[in-house]
């Protein structure tokens, strides 16, 4: 029952960006939606973390005056690189070549459950494919490191969000702007030559950049399922973008944002980050764990190697190469034989059961 109203919980929670909330952008609903908020969900109700103040973290969240960035009296967030600070958003990057820049939550976050909700905007003056490289979000171990993978460094620990907006894979028939999500403990190394596909645990294509209205990516935690979410379509509802269950993150670790420009370029800005704690229940040996000694992982049935993206973004199983379609063949040919031999041995022993009646 409990894990059955979670689910309830959770659907409710995604289906719109909680309009009229203090930590949510949008109007605000009428006075009976609450009334029939309880007439239909009842006590499930009361456990949505849809936004409110009381679940907002405000030591992990970025939030306009920006109290706190960059200053020593209130030292929240830190930011370095190209990263420059204005009264309406957070510029990680400017429209221009070469450009690296990233802003980082100087306080570790010890929750095992939590939700981030991201506004952010990337545009500029380049046309379709002369534009790039995108924004990374982190929850990692390590902070303001600089590297080369959209401005952070590479072989990190722990959960990345890639907001891509050029292929460098020339190959590919991956659509561009593109999300995908990438979990490490330290040992792996994301290829941007093949656009982080061979680490990437899942994506979808994603039009985000030179929006003129506001764009949102949410992503949420919880009892080893990471969800993505975005708002781009200026109807204040999400959209599915990564669901993915098996996944183990410490706590302990900090929450930030980077992106850089190579030969190509845009404006990576964020607006805000909103943190929110989920009120979810755990059993006494999840609590018993200690969390920040966990590695992060997942538990895969398959790497990702063995996908091939399409257009759309979705995963789909790879092509049968000379040796499936053999071990195929060879299946279904021992699958007739075995089939034809038994056959044969039910055939005999009815064959010596008629005899004995004459």
């Amino acid at each position: 029952m409990a894990a059955e109203g979670w689910i309830w919980r959770w659907r409710w929670g995604w289906g719109r960006r909680c309009p009229g909330r203090p930590g949510l952008p949008g109007p605000g609903p009428g006075p009976t939606t609450p009334l029939l908020l309880l007439l239909f969900l009842g006590p499930v109700a009361a456990d949505i973390t849809d936004g409110n103040s009381e679940h907002l973290k405000r030591e992990h969240s970025l939030i306009k005056p920006y109290q706190g960035v960059g200053s020593s009296s209130m030292p929240l967030w830190d930011f370095q690189g190209s990263t420059i600070l204005t009264s309406q958003y957070v510029r990680l990057t400017p429209d221009e070549r070469s450009k690296e820049g990233s802003i980082w939550n100087h306080q570790p976050c010890f929750l095992k459950d939590w939700e981030m909700h991201v506004h952010f905007k990337v545009h500029g003056t380049g046309k379709k494919n002369l534009h790039g490289d995108g924004i990374a979000l982190w929850y990692t171990r390590d902070r303001l490191v600089p590297g080369p993978v959209f401005g952070s460094k590479d072989n990190f620990h722990g959960l990345a969000i890639f907001l891509d907006t050029y292929p460098n894979d020339e190959t590919t028939e991956r659509v561009f702007p593109y999300i995908s999500v990438m979990v490490n403990n330290g040992s792996l190394s994301y290829d941007h030559s093949k656009d982080g596909r061979w680490t990437e645990l899942a994506g979808c294509t994603a039009d985000f950049r030179n929006r003129e209205h506001d764009t949102f990516l949410a992503v949420r935690y919880s009892r080893g399922r990471l969800t993505v979410m975005t708002d781009l379509e200026d109807k204040n509802e999400w959209k599915n973008c990564v669901d993915i269950t098996g996944v183990r993150l410490p706590t302990g670790y900090y929450f930030g944002a980077s992106a850089g420009t190579g030969d190509l370029s845009d404006n990576h800005d964020i607006i805000s980050m909103k943190l929110f704690q989920l009120m979810v229940e755990h059993t006494p040996d999840e609590e018993n764990i200690d969390w920040t000694k966990i590695e992060p992982s997942v538990n895969f049935l398959k790497s990702p190697k063995d996908n091939v993206d399409d257009p759309t973004g979705n995963f789909r199983s790879g092509p049968l190469t000379g040796w499936r379609v053999f071990l195929l063949l060879l299946c279904a040919l021992l699958g007739i034989i075995v089939c034809a031999v038994v056959g044969a041995v039910v055939f005999q022993k009815r064959q010596e059961r008629n005899k004995r009646f004459y």
